[in-house]
């Protein structure tokens, strides 16, 4: 892996290093371990954040793991996201094999006695066949896949108004979330700007794109009774209250 040192959970998923576990820190009650399923705009960026403070899970965001390796380039990636990282610098998709490489690289993340947090993995029936192994691997079980929904209308009137930072990458919303100045990253300071993928026409197509990989996972997970379903619409505040609802009916 590329990078072996123990460093913070976060960074560990991240580039492939492993946790520094304190073994003074007081363990929560019950580990989660879930995967996090949503359209684009569903919100699962913020639930995993709540999730994360609430359980002390940890996240593990493929997306993130692909933001992180284009932006250190090849010094510190490992050897699966070297290979991610030459599909993605040809602008091509990258294939499940080498995803599933990715989160194997990370499987101290499946093993933390503290739960995980699944977020853009899996995407595709084979990937959720690839995680089954990994899960028996850690001899692990997985409580349930949340499954956050939202209308096309909702999805379209959020991700409209999304602006996301140049500099950290940090997001928030003109209408439900405004940053304290208009083009100005809360965070570091950078510009905010509205991603191509944050169009009108490009949502459609991702939401699309989105179904047609998705669709078969829901079932997937609905027949192995894992499936959790939450109405997405409401406040972020809301979501999580009837996220935790059903995770203490589990």
């Amino acid at each position: 892996m590329g990078n072996t040192e123990n460093v913070s959970a976060r960074d560990a998923w991240l580039f492939g290093g492993e946790e520094t576990l304190d073994p003074s820190a007081q363990k929560p009650e019950r580990a989660y371990r879930l995967i996090l399923l949503g359209a684009p705009g569903a919100g699962k960026g913020t639930q995993a954040e709540k999730l994360v403070q609430s359980t002390q899970a940890r996240q593990l965001s493929t997306g993130d793991v692909f933001r992180a390796a284009l932006k250190s380039g090849e010094e510190n990636a490992s050897p699966a996201m070297k290979e991610a990282l030459s599909y993605m610098k040809q602008g091509l998709l990258v294939p499940s094999a080498t995803v599933i490489g990715l989160v194997r690289e990370r499987i101290g993340c499946l093993k933390s006695p503290y739960g995980f947090l699944l977020d853009g993995f899996p995407r595709t029936v084979v990937q959720a066949d690839a995680l089954v192994e990994m899960l028996k691997d850690c001899d692990v079980q997985l409580d349930g896949v949340l499954n956050y929904e939202l209308t096309m209308d909702d999805v379209l009137l959020r991700l409209g108004g999304r602006r996301t930072c140049r500099g950290c990458g940090w997001t928030c919303h003109m209408t439900f979330g405004p940053p304290q100045k208009e083009g100005v990253c809360d965070k570091c300071g950078g510009e905010l700007y509205t991603r191509d993928d944050d169009q009108p026409e490009s949502i459609k197509v991702r939401l699309e794109a989105y179904r047609e990989s998705t669709c078969p996972l829901e079932d997937y997970y609905r027949e192995r009774g894992l499936l959790i379903s939450i109405d997405a619409s409401g406040a972020p505040d809301q979501v999580f209250q009837l996220t935790m609802e059903k995770l203490k009916a589990l």
